[in-house]
């Protein structure tokens, strides 16, 4: 029974799912999402928070590109905070705590008024192909078809869910949600492989069960900094977050339940996320280390619920209370939700090309925890590309394909691709070998003209973004060409501990002093222009880190003639002499469209790397 025709399905509703139906839909193409309850679009059923520590940079370039997460995001926190502003630029991190009911209601809002998008309740089971492996229709577990000529797998944690909290186990998706059990084995039919990870929560506790007079404040940023580029009225700061410890009694209850957590008694079977560690693991981990951090995280402005980040564990109920009442300031506390691990079916990520398509089944694509990465912003930076790219495929238009240069988003998505994971991948600054490229605050700078070009950039916000620029390039004519006297400068220097001068001396020049800044050189910069801070952060940067940035462009573009030398499609690499073992199987699995990407693969050595290049200009020259 088929009840409709669309261009794209979308099955899921979670963070990707969302980012890839309004993103499909934006760009024309008659778009449905399906979701296993219209009560779990855009949940956040872990931490009820946006941002973090490269997660941060992740929601600012989907803004910049023309996602939704930075919007919602900015609609709907509580408090906000930029991580790490005592170290360099490259590594600060926006990070909001957000309402959780509010998050869910306003992405609700944005895909159900979303023009070219429809969104129904119901869980998809088959994907069905045609003899050309093309991508046909899916079918409900109602058994009603809907002709696509494309689907994007956006299932998080719903595949084959199960939930563990010591030995008792059901098949359930977040949040007590129905699993969807059934589109495993279709999925494997068509031949793509399936993996099982294993993530985890901690418990939710009542608020009114809280000794804050026990625990460290945190407070949010004074000065708020939004995750869109296109938010002028910033909220402000709600509730206050709280900081308490693991002690010696905490840890030694874990040792003595071991035998009882789902993960050490042998119920768990798939493998978890290594920096998102439960408690269990940090206290046996990291044994050497007396205490743990632990933050009392606010799920809202109307619940009592509060999210006790940093205990995550897979404990029985019994052992989980003993655990948090033995935490100073939380010797009364009542739970309110257990804390419980989740198993679930992933997909090979080495399956899938850069534009997030599978190689052997066309019009089909996956987005993020399908593909094995865990956290909201992966998830999401995944659903704006696959979508985009469905739509222009359909639309026989050239695909997007961040290199790892342009974004996180590139880094994150040649990662999975190139070297797969084992385990639930977690996008880090550390992983960037062009950090100070890749900031968070010039995310518009580096991915707006790409936004536009594709065409979820508006011709307004791009005519904003291109003011932005001029303003920041003539500030920094402006400041390299004043020169301040002496009389002016010294009392200046003298206030921050800065050698003075004896002739006249830059206003670039002084901002690029490490004790001093844009705002600091208010006093002696007269014909200073009324600018955005944004504007002044850019000039900043720009100017006191210019000799590292230049530095990075040159080793971005030296790198850049490594990704232009094109390997041949569906190329049998057992056929090249010299290669190692390793190497030609690697080689095929992944088929690399690129010498630059073939030198990212595990198992792929330097010698082999040269074989390829040696092999790769003798096909030039024999054509």
């Amino acid at each position: 029974m088929v009840l409709g025709e669309y261009d794209i399905a979308v099955i899921g509703g979670g963070h990707a799912g969302c980012e890839a139906a309004l993103a499909a839909a934006r760009l024309g193409m008659k778009t449905v999402m399906f979701s296993i309850s219209l009560d779990a679009i855009g949940n956040l059923p872990c931490n009820p928070s946006i941002g973090g520590t490269a997660k941060g940079h992740l929601v600012r370039e989907l803004d910049a590109l023309g996602g939704e997460m930075g919007k919602a995001a900015d609609a709907s926190f509580i408090q906000s905070k930029m991580l790490n502003k005592g170290k360099g630029p490259a590594v600060h991190s926006l990070r909001a705590q957000i309402d959780r009911k509010k998050y869910h209601v306003e992405m609700k809002k944005r895909v159900e008024n979303q023009e070219n998008l429809q969104v129904k309740q119901a869980e998809i089971v088959n994907v069905i192909t045609d003899e050309d492996n093309n991508v046909t229709e899916v079918v409900t577990h109602t058994g009603v078809e809907y002709k696509v000529k494309a689907v994007i797998i956006a299932s998080g944690t719903y595949l084959k869910g199960k939930i563990l909290i010591g030995s008792y186990s059901r098949e359930s998706g977040p949040d007590g949600m129905f699993p969807a059990n059934e589109l495993s084995e279709n999925l494997r039919r068509l031949g793509i492989e399936l993996k099982r990870f294993k993530t985890g929560t901690p418990a939710r506790v009542h608020a009114d069960t809280l000794d804050y007079s026990k625990m460290e404040l945190e407070e949010g940023d004074e000065k708020i900094v939004p995750f869109s580029f296109e938010t002028e009225n910033v909220g402000k700061n709600l509730v206050p977050c709280y900081l308490v410890y693991t002690n010696e009694k905490t840890h030694q209850i874990i040792h003595d339940n071991l035998g009882r957590s789902a993960m050490y008694g042998g119920m768990v079977e798939g493998i978890g996320p290594r920096y998102c560690p439960s408690i269990e693991d940090k206290v046996v981990r990291f044994a050497e280390k007396p205490r743990h951090q632990l933050f009392m995280e606010p799920m809202g402005l109307d619940t009592k619920e509060v999210y006790a980040q940093g205990f995550s564990t897979s404990m029985p109920e019994d052992v989980q209370l003993e655990m948090y009442r033995s935490v100073e300031g939380l010797e009364n506390v009542e739970i309110m939700r257990p804390a419980y691990a989740i198993e679930y079916d992933c997909c090979d990520p080495t399956q899938l090309y850069a534009t997030l398509e599978f190689k052997n089944v066309h019009g089909l694509y996956g987005a993020g925890q399908f593909n094995g990465t865990s956290g909201y912003e992966e998830a999401a930076s995944q659903g704006l590309i696959a979508g985009i790219n469905a739509a222009l495929k359909l639309k026989n238009e050239e695909p997007l394909t961040l290199k790892r240069s342009d974004g996180y988003i590139g880094t994150l998505i040649d990662d999975l691709i190139t070297k797969g994971t084992n385990e639930p991948y977690r996008m880090m600054t550390s992983r960037s070998e062009y950090r100070l490229l890749l900031r968070q605050d010039n995310a518009d700078e580096r991915l707006t003209p790409f936004g536009y070009k594709i065409g979820l950039i508006s011709e307004e916000r791009y005519k904003k973004f291109l003011e932005k620029m001029d303003m920041i390039e003539n500030e920094i004519k402006r400041v390299t060409s004043v020169i301040v006297p002496p009389k002016d400068a010294n009392p200046l220097l003298e206030q921050y501990n800065s050698t003075a001068v004896k002739t006249g001396i830059r206003l670039s020049d002084m901002i690029k002093r490490p004790e001093l800044d844009y705002e600091k050189l208010a006093p002696v910069d007269h014909n200073r222009p009324t600018l955005p801070d944004a504007v002044c952060e850019q000039v900043e940067i720009k100017l006191k880190y210019d000799g590292y940035i230049k530095r990075q462009i040159a080793q971005a573009e030296q790198f850049k003639k490594m990704e232009e030398k094109l390997l041949p499609e569906n190329q049998d690499y057992s056929d090249i002499h010299g290669l190692r073992l390793e190497a030609r199987q690697k080689l095929n699995k992944i088929q690399p469209k690129s010498l630059g990407q073939a030198s990212r693969i595990s198992g792929v050595s330097p010698s082999d790397m040269s074989v390829l290049i040696v092999w790769l200009e003798s096909q030039k020259n024999h054509k």
